[in-house]
């Protein structure tokens, strides 16, 4: 072998070893190359073949083997690569299978329930946040005007509580401002901001409810009506007249009159239509009468988020639908905002008059009302005033006349002369057999004023003889089947005598309804709760209900359900949460919305 030939060999050794450390050459064309170079040597078999051919075979059969691994290398990272890429792809959606399964389970599914009971429900939320009730009062300030949103002390304190309200108001119980809308469209725009920003709402009109009806629990914005005081449309003939909420009863009497018309629900003064729909009030007139269910024929609601509706037409009568109008009243603003009512009237009579009589004892007057009621006498009211009613009467001074301090029922008569005439004389005649002591009856227009202003200064009158600002007011009312009035003004009367405090007793006991107010001092406060419990738990075993016409508010709520049932007041709750589901409107009245604390509710 000469030294050119192994220099060539050598190079060629170097080239391919370069080529394949490169780029390996494919399969094909590597065995091409050693057809080649066994074409050359033209050697049978590798013993007779040279260095050079041995060398060249040997270095084309390490290249095709090199290559043979890197293909197999190649395909082994491929076929890895993919099938992590296939374990990544299934471990992710089995991930989203299970977290769509455990998102199912979480997620309460729409309850099928006809009522929602309270072990169901959950707090509500709201945001009463600092910055989201300062956002809401540039929102409110752009509606109403700046001077129509208020967030003076004096206001918030003001539309949180009265000194006449049995519910003792909390420090937290404060609005964080009181806004003044003028039209329907003004309080539905609040109602979409408070609704979108979740805050609650509490309406307010004349203020006098007893039951905490106005403590805003929860917080929030006060609406107050105070400039939704007009009478929008007087229908004369049809004799029915459409107002705005902060109508007063008294004020709207006194313009029907100039017509002879006539509003007939009577509470207590101050009082405006928006809280008489609210509370479904009634007062002196109602044993005649009826109350404010039978005289309010539509109303305009703006619902918790803003949706205005219109309960129904005109007039007297109507089939068509649910009954939306009288749901409304009584709901004391926890399904909508009242803004406007179209009120039923009558005609004012065209003689009335005023009798009163006293008795030995309260059971000889309450015999009497039942004498009278059972006799069928068409008399307009029957009021009663106990012994220290009439006490405080003349203590207080707030009228001209001296009474006799024993138990008295005033009769108030209504019709024409002669009716009235009979209906005087029949009434005498049972009082006397019932045991009355006297008897007068107005025989002009100034006694009859006289007469009746004793009842109507029943409470500030009572409310006269506290001995510091520190005492407290309590004014409770129940209502009973006609035939056990006497018995449970009786039981009433003497557990009041026992507990020590004052009190008095007075109402509207033609249709079995009465009032006893207390007094007490903050030492005193667990001692009246319990004497008016169990008056209340009195009027429900006699088949009677909690309260006639001050309404539930947040004193009364937790006797419903043993006036009505559990179920019933389920069934409450659940018309609450279908008009109100994020509970903005008068939150925790009527019914509870979230579940008591321990030892919060009494034990019946």
């Amino acid at each position: 072998m000469s030294f050119p030939k192994l220099a060539t060999s050598r190079t060629l050794l170097f080239s391919l070893s370069r080529s394949s450390s490169t780029k390996a050459p494919s399969v094909r064309a590597t065995a091409l190359q050693h057809r080649r170079l066994a074409s050359t040597e033209q050697k049978p078999s590798d013993e007779g073949r040279s260095f050079k051919g041995q060398l060249y075979k040997s270095t084309a059969e390490r290249l095709v083997k090199e290559r043979a691994e890197q293909d197999r290398f190649a395909k082994e990272r491929n076929e890895g690569a993919g099938g992590r890429n296939a374990a990544l792809t299934f471990t992710l959606i089995a991930t989203a299978l299970v977290s769509y399964y455990l998102g199912t389970r979480s997620t309460e599914k729409p309850s099928t329930a006809s009522t929602t009971p309270l072990a169901t429900t959950k707090k509500p939320r709201h945001d009463v946040s600092g910055s989201n009730m300062e956002a809401a009062w540039a929102d409110f300030v752009e509606i109403v005007g700046e001077k129509n949103v208020s967030t003076l002390a004096t206001d918030l304190e003001h539309h949180s509580g009265s000194e006449f309200s049995t519910h003792t108001t909390k420090q937290t119980e404060r609005p964080f401002l009181v806004v003044y809308p003028e039209t329907t469209e003004e309080v539905s725009k609040i109602m979409k901001i408070c609704h979108r920003r979740r805050i609650p709402v509490t309406g307010y009109s004349g203020g006098t409810s007893l039951e905490g009806h106005f403590a805003a629990t929860r917080g929030g914005i006060c609406v107050d009506f105070g400039r939704m005081g007009k009478i929008l449309t007087l229908h004369k003939e049809d004799m029915d007249v459409v107002v705005q909420p902060a109508v007063g009863w008294e004020m709207l009497n006194e313009e029907l009159a100039k017509d002879n018309l006539f509003f007939p629900p009577d509470p207590g003064p101050g009082a405006m239509i928006g809280g008489m729909v609210g509370t479904g009030c009634s007062g002196t007139n109602a044993y005649r009468y009826g109350t404010m269910r039978e005289w309010v024929l539509s109303l305009t609601v703006v619902l918790a988020d803003g949706t205005i509706i219109k309960t129904r037409q005109r007039p007297r009568k109507s089939s068509a639908g649910y009954d939306l109008t009288k749901m409304f009243i009584g709901s004391e603003g926890t399904l909508g905002l009242v803004t406007e009512a179209t009120l039923k009237l009558t005609t004012k009579p065209n003689t009335t008059s005023v009798a009163v009589c006293s008795f030995g004892s309260i059971k000889q007057a309450a015999d009497c009302v039942a004498s009278v009621v059972s006799n069928g006498v068409p008399i307009a009211a029957i009021e009663i005033l106990d012994d220290n009613q009439m006490m405080c009467i003349n203590k207080a001074g707030m009228t001209d006349k001296q009474w006799n301090e024993a138990p008295t029922l005033f009769f108030k008569f209504a019709g024409t002369p002669s009716a009235v005439k009979e209906q005087i004389s029949m009434v005498q005649k049972l009082a006397k057999s019932t045991g009355s002591k006297t008897f007068e009856f107005a025989k002009n227009a100034t006694e009859q004023a006289e007469l009746w202003s004793a009842r109507k200064e029943a409470l500030w009158s009572t409310m006269a003889l506290r001995e510091s600002e520190s005492d407290h007011v309590w004014t409770g009312d129940v209502a009973v089947p006609i035939s056990r009035l006497p018995d449970i003004i009786n039981e009433t009367k003497d557990d009041l005598e026992k507990s020590g405090m004052f009190a008095s007793i007075v109402g509207h006991v033609g249709d079995g309804n009465f009032h006893t107010i207390l007094l007490y001092n903050d030492k005193e406060r667990k001692q009246a709760e319990e004497v008016v419990h169990r008056m209340v738990k009195r009027a429900v075993e006699m088949e009677g209900t909690v309260t006639g016409e001050h309404g539930v508010g947040l004193v009364k709520r937790d006797y419903l359900e043993h006036e009505l049932g559990v179920t019933t007041v389920d069934a409450m709750r659940k018309l609450k949460l279908a008009f109100d589901p994020l509970c903005l409107l008068n939150c925790d009245k009527v019914v509870r919305v979230e579940k008591p604390k321990p030892g919060e509710v009494a034990e019946w």
